[in-house]
């Protein structure tokens, strides 16, 4: 069996969780499937996969070997692009990811306006709140909010948002406005567990840092849970402007303690460095950094590239 074609069998092995629902997949037989494995473990000399009756597990070498695969497979795709005369063309499949929230209202729309664009393309869409590794998931273009490490991406800034603490007007009217952060830890607090914003409240005030840590009376497993929560009344949350924008502007919600906001956190698009940047992963970061740049809620500035 060709070593390419098992390694596209033992990345969809890993990406189903087994070896029927990979066979299922590809359209061939579990049979087929099981001699690939064993075929790559018996070259290898070393065992991928530990096999239950109920589950299947990556060893430490199997997830070095799925890491490689995905990297390996991604660049023959590309190169065949380039050899057929047709790089210029975006086509075949790209991974993104993003926070969910702002996938869900920013990003998912320009998917749809992309794809119109560049039908040969397929788009997998990962809306998640936590730090994806992008090598490790095989991601090829990510939202990121916040500062970013030198040197690891090349990126576009897009845009700003703030960390606003905010609560509806029927809470302030019971409990009155807060006027220094400190107040807020004898609030009532909800958060969400998916926020980086969690244990940490920093303020700036006079150009000297302020920490508080508030604990929260309410957590929740997502940010538009406790954002609710807050809309109906209970209490204080801490979330990104993005979030809570159309409840601002409605007034079903209003910024607390805005003389205390640290500085805005910025938003990019960012990509891996590698040398040769495929028609895809190109088209793709500019049509989405060119979106996001003309939203007027991301606060943005011109765009910076890196």
């Amino acid at each position: 069996m060709d070593r390419f074609y098992e390694m596209q069998i033992f990345v969809t092995v890993a990406q189903e969780d087994g070896f029927a629902a990979a066979a299922r997949r590809l359209g061939i037989s579990p049979p087929t499937v099981t001699r690939a494995i064993a075929s790559i473990e018996q070259r290898l000399g070393t065992q991928l996969l530990t096999r239950t009756t109920r589950s299947l597990h990556l060893s430490e070498a199997g997830q070095r070997y799925l890491e490689d695969c995905r990297r390996i497979l991604s660049e023959l795709e590309e190169a065949e692009v380039a050899a057929a005369g047709s790089h210029g063309v975006p086509s075949g499949s790209l991974t993104l990811t993003a926070p969910m929230l702002f996938g869900e209202l920013y990003v998912a729309p320009v998917l749809v306006e992309y794809m119109n664009q560049y039908p040969a393309v397929r788009l997998n869409a990962l809306l998640v709140d936590r730090l994806v590794n992008m090598a490790e998931e095989g991601v090829d273009v990510a939202v990121r909010i916040g500062h970013l490490p030198e040197g690891v991406y090349k990126a576009v800034k897009v845009g700003q948002v703030r960390q606003v603490v905010c609560a509806a007007p029927g809470y302030l009217q019971r409990h009155g406005r807060p006027r220094h952060p400190a107040e807020l830890e004898t609030a009532n607090v909800v958060l969400s567990s998916a926020s980086t914003l969690l244990s940490d409240w920093q303020f700036v005030h006079q150009g000297s840092a302020i920490h508080v840590r508030p604990t929260p009376q309410l957590v929740v497993t997502d940010n538009k849970a406790a954002i609710n929560v807050a809309r109906l009344g209970w209490g204080v949350t801490r979330v990104l402007s993005y979030q809570v924008a159309s409840l601002l502007a409605s007034g079903e919600l209003e910024v607390l303690l805005a003389d205390f906001e640290p500085p805005a956190l910025p938003i990019h698009v960012v990509y891996p460095q590698n040398h040769q940047v495929s028609a895809k992963v190109r088209t793709f970061v500019d049509f989405l950094a060119s979106h996001l740049a003309q939203h007027p809620l991301l606060h943005t500035a011109p765009i910076e590239r890196r």
